[in-house]
């Protein structure tokens, strides 16, 4: 644990965090009219004795917030596991290196890597601010992950298993499987079903179903057929392994049912006398990029792309990996637009957008209270959106740690640069065999004369390493925030699924029912595999943030539990992993 400077007496450590928390807040009593040798502890306790109620609110407040942190401050920072491959690889392969200068080959600048890891370990904008470019996209964030966090724990108090190693067949697999989807993002997602006759789609299925380290959905026979491809997974610390250093894989529960597309995906969303309409400006088939070495080379070092996305001026339903690539390139409405469908009722009139009308869920004091209602101060629709806005914030911190501060994981594309200069005999990066002798790489070198992998984006991935996936995680904490307020079971009336003759009108779905828990589930595993779709993640990114944003969603829940003055048992709702969790 050379980042984190421990106190060798653990108590002594906490007697001096609490005791120095205790003087600063004392002494900023005057301030609000107490005394700053007051101790703390017993100015909150004296407040629940009696007196005026504004008073006994005020010292109820700091009650709260002292027993919070101390519970927060209580959870122990474990030692952070990496895959090992920035010491194994002198010349840094194995490590996110993009924004920084490169050579002809696509090696890093090693003096820019050292000033890199210079300002990581000293975490100072001013040595940040020392890192050479080697273009004009900047660094992403970095220093937003070390904010103090008033509500929840620190980054460095949640545990995700590392990611797969270069040379590891885990990764193998996952290369297969980002090549596979880079050929396969404009066929529709109806082709995915267990009668297609779709070539790539079948041809997809059968080189994925032989990897024997491939950690997606199987059948009850251990098969990877076409409807579980591209489906998501979750990826645990496996708790029996004491050192966290091996991974759990789960399936979330109503990821595997019905259309691939998330039923929050394909309906308007509701807001008031307004609306946003489901149906998305979607790219015209066949825009990939960086599949030229120069242009591959040019993003690398971060400079600017030259080329841009043609736009198909046709609306309609996202049916493609393409669509859904697109949909979270930029600030799609996600979670906001969620927490609309649940929250707003069901509508006949055709001129009124309605929702899902869902039921809240079971342990919510309102279904009780028979009085008042709640509203924008508590239990409300206003106040859930604004516990997600903070929950996003939170979980990018501690997101973006894991990414600069422990894994430093390379992305798909850098990867698809360390392949093609193997393939073509320039190198003898260390790759496994089922990624060298994949059907899927041949085939996307014969489509583009390169081995590199395809992006549906010019920009390629932001200046920030892969693991775990960001855009995944926040649509995790979401789904894990929602679960807290709706009922889970509650059955989706009339889904839906694009038209496979025109994408531009919605059909009914029959099949079997869709619940609010699966459909959230779904839903974050379609925005965290969007980022797949796009060529800019791996399967493990994604898998591992729901996890990552888990615990984020639930420490801030913990939190905000204790805040309530209504009557509360405490929530209750399902993990990723189906587990069941009360907070």
């Amino acid at each position: 644990m050379a980042d984190f400077p421990t106190d060798p007496h653990p108590l002594t450590a906490r007697r001096r965090f609490l005791g120095s928390t205790a003087a600063a807040l004392a002494a900023a009593g005057t301030a609000t009219g107490t005394s700053a040798a007051t101790p703390l502890d017993a100015l909150a306790v004296r407040g629940a004795a009696g007196g005026d109620a504004n008073e006994q609110l005020r010292r109820k407040t700091l009650r709260v917030r002292l027993d919070r942190a101390r519970a927060n401050h209580d959870v122990p920072v474990p030692r952070h596991p990496t895959n090992g491959d920035e010491d194994r690889y002198p010349d840094k392969i194995g490590s996110d290196t993009r924004g920084l200068p490169h050579d002809a080959r696509g090696n890093v600048d090693l003096n820019a890597w050292v000033l890199l890891r210079r300002a990581i370990d000293a975490r100072s904008q001013a040595d940040f601010e020392r890192v050479p470019l080697g273009g004009t996209r900047k660094l992403v964030n970095p220093l937003g992950t070390l904010a103090v966090n008033l509500e929840g724990i620190t980054p460095p108090q949640i545990l995700i298993p590392p990611p797969p190693a270069l040379a590891s067949a885990e990764r193998a697999a996952e290369a297969v499987e980002a090549y596979w989807q880079s050929l396969l993002r404009d066929v529709p997602f109806h082709e995915y079903r267990a009668d297609t006759r779709h070539p790539l789609v079948l041809a997809a299925a059968s080189e994925i179903d032989a990897l024997r380290d491939y950690t997606g959905p199987r059948d009850g026979s251990g098969r990877v057929t076409p409807p579980l491809l591209f489906r998501g997974t979750a990826r645990y610390v496996n708790r029996a392994d004491r050192t966290g250093s091996t991974a759990r894989h789960v399936v979330p529960p109503g990821v595997l049912d019905g259309p691939y597309i998330s039923q929050f995906l394909l309906r308007d969303i509701p807001y008031g006398p307004q609306f946003i309409a489901a149906q998305l400006r979607p790219q015209k088939p066949g825009n990939d990029f960086l599949t030229d070495a120069a242009e591959w080379l040019a993003n690398q070092d971060g400079r600017a792309s030259q080329r841009r996305i043609e736009l198909d001026p046709q609306v309609r339903y996202l049916s493609s990996g393409r669509d859904l690539a697109e949909y979270v390139r930029g600030g799609a409405p996600g979670f906001w637009g969620a927490l609309q469908l649940l929250a707003t009722a069901r509508s006949s009139n055709p001129l009124v957008v309605g929702g899902f009308g869902a039921a809240l869920n079971p342990r919510n004091p309102y279904l009780a209270i028979k009085t008042s209602a709640s509203a924008a101060g508590s239990w409300g629709t206003g106040y859930i959106q604004g516990l997600l806005t903070t929950a996003t914030s939170r979980n990018i911190r501690a997101n973006y740690w894991q990414k600069w501060f422990v894994q430093r994981t390379l992305r798909p594309e850098a990867f698809g640069g360390l392949l093609h200069r193997r393939l073509a005999g320039q190198s003898g990066d260390p790759l496994h065999a089922q990624v060298l002798q994949s059907e899927a790489v041949a085939r996307s070198f014969a489509k583009f004369g390169t081995r590199l992998l395809s992006s549906a984006y010019p920009e390629g991935a932001p200046n920030h390493s892969s693991y775990p996936g960001g855009a995944s995680s926040n649509a995790a904490v979401g789904a894990t925030i929602l679960k807290a307020f709706f009922d889970e079971n509650h059955v989706i009336a009339d889904p839906v699924q694009p038209d496979p003759s025109d994408p531009t009108r919605l059909i009914p779905y029959v099949g079997p029912p869709l619940t609010v828990g699966g459909e959230l589930n779904k839903l974050a595993s379609n925005l965290g595999t969007g980022r797949n779709w796009a060529g800019i993640h791996w399967r493990s990114d994604a898998a591992a943030s729901l996890a990552q944003a888990e615990e984020v969603g639930i420490a801030l829940l913990r939190d905000e539990r204790h805040t309530f003055h209504e009557a509360f048992e405490g929530f209750r709702f399902t993990r990723f992993d189906g587990t069941t969790v009360e907070v």
